[in-house]
């Protein structure tokens, strides 16, 4: 079958079976080398039909060559996963959209915003660049590997937990962050863990109340220490947000260190 033709029985049109062609991922069956034309065998109409399916789920072509070159019952295992995913990645988009509109609904959030002294802290850390999706399994498995460490140097290992934001994360925005333990005594680091000293600063701060911990809600968290610090001119953010565990009478808080 001329490429035309196959095309349209295949519903792709001539740039896309040149594409397909030019990646590997449906190559002509035989090219006339006196014209350039094109021709394919009618058993690859099957293949065609299903990466025009693949396509019109939005999926790269580099995916959609591994799935066309699975067993039908592979391919569905991997699709309902890629599905999975995809749906969750909406709901926490719908999370932030609900949060976003009601991010000045008289909550009273802002009316606990305070403001605290923190000395030099000593910590032992870990960071990583991740999205949001990975951010519980960082902080568990962080926090486990740094107070381990601490007993194995004959410290104490109960001291804060904080997790230090130098990035926006989302699910499909990475950034940079940093999960530390606060430590006193000599502590060396080794692989991926580090220590350093947070310097002294002044922290406007949140305690996270029940009910705000999670998506969408703990972005309302944010966003009334933000409010609070435009609400006073004298005060101006100098870094990273980050959240320390416990909290003041909760389970974390949300904090910003400023200049007063």
């Amino acid at each position: 079958m001329l490429a035309g033709e196959f095309g349209a029985a295949a519903r792709l049109s001539p740039k896309a079976l040149r594409l397909y062609a030019e990646q590997g991922l449906l190559p002509a069956a035989r090219v006339d080398p006196a014209t350039g034309y094109r021709y394919y065998r009618p058993d690859q109409l099957p293949r065609a039909r299903l990466i025009a399916r693949l396509r019109r789920l939005g999926l790269p072509l580099a995916r959609i060559a591994a799935l066309a070159d699975l067993s039908p019952q592979d391919r569905a295992l991997e699709l309902r996963g890629w599905l999975h995913a995809q749906r969750c990645l909406l709901d926490d988009r719908a999370a932030v959209v609900e949060a976003v509109q009601g991010s000045s609904d008289g909550s009273g959030l802002a009316d606990a915003v305070a403001q605290r002294d923190v000395p030099v802290t000593k910590v032992l850390g870990r960071r990583r660049r991740i999205d949001s999706t990975a951010l519980p399994g960082l902080m568990h498995t962080a926090e486990q590997d740094i107070r381990a460490r601490l007993r194995a140097c004959g410290l104490a290992a109960d001291g804060p937990r904080f997790v230090f934001f130098e990035d926006l994360i989302t699910p499909d925005s990475d950034g940079y962050v940093e999960v530390a333990v606060a430590c006193d005594g000599p502590v060396e680091p080794v692989d991926d863990l580090h220590v350093r000293l947070v310097p002294a600063h002044t922290a406007v701060y949140l305690p996270v109340p029940p009910g705000y911990q999670n998506l969408p809600l703990i972005l309302r968290v944010y966003d009334a220490i933000e409010a609070w610090t435009d609400a006073h001119p004298g005060v101006v953010c100098t870094g990273h947000p980050y959240e320390i565990y416990p909290g003041t009478g909760s389970r974390f808080d949300v904090a910003y260190p400023v200049a007063v």
